[in-house]
């Protein structure tokens, strides 16, 4: 049997396609692939489609307890691509609802304006090998959620030149 080679895209209902489409273009750099009325599609890379949109005319917003979709995240090459983006989302009058250390992960969460939780991330460890192994320590057991961070308190070591490790070892 066969694993995907890849996520190929996640598509969201919504009864504001263009004002979805212009979000996730601003908050994930990307650029529009196609796009009418009903239906639209982004992506930031090589793939001819990472986020679409499909215009349903329900205007029911998600609520914090619900089943379905939780969130949606995206992983960033490195710790300052992360930085730079919360900066330049920042400046744009856009901050994370939740910055969180899950250990693994340094994760910022946003949310869409339909209210779906988009997570903005980079991976804590260079191999799969150094993620399992902290899944398995007695730290995760105790903790899978993990710490709250104060990213402008970040962005400040980061600048000072704060080793990696350190700026994202979880406390």
């Amino acid at each position: 049997m066969a694993s995907p080679t890849k996520l190929a895209h996640v598509v969201l209902r919504t009864n504001r396609v263009q004002e979805m489409t212009d979000w996730y273009v601003r908050v994930l750099d990307g650029r529009v692939a196609f796009a009418n009325d009903m239906l639209a599609f982004m992506t930031y890379d090589d793939e001819h489609h990472r986020v679409a949109f499909i215009g349903t005319g329900a205007s029911e917003q998600p609520e914090d307890k619900h089943t379905g979709l939780h969130h949606v995240a995206f992983t960033y090459e490195s710790l300052g691509d992360l930085l730079g983006t919360y900066q330049r989302l920042k400046a744009d009058g856009l901050e994370p609802f939740w910055c969180v250390n899950h250990g693994p992960t340094m994760s910022m969460y946003f949310k869409d304006p339909d209210g779906n939780q988009i997570e903005l991330q980079i991976d804590s460890f260079a191999t799969d090998e150094e993620t399992q192994a902290f899944f398995n320590s007695s730290a995760f057991v105790a903790n899978p959620i993990g710490v709250d961070f104060d990213p402008e308190e970040l962005i400040a070591r980061f600048e000072t030149g704060e080793p990696f490790a350190e700026l994202v070892r979880r406390p």
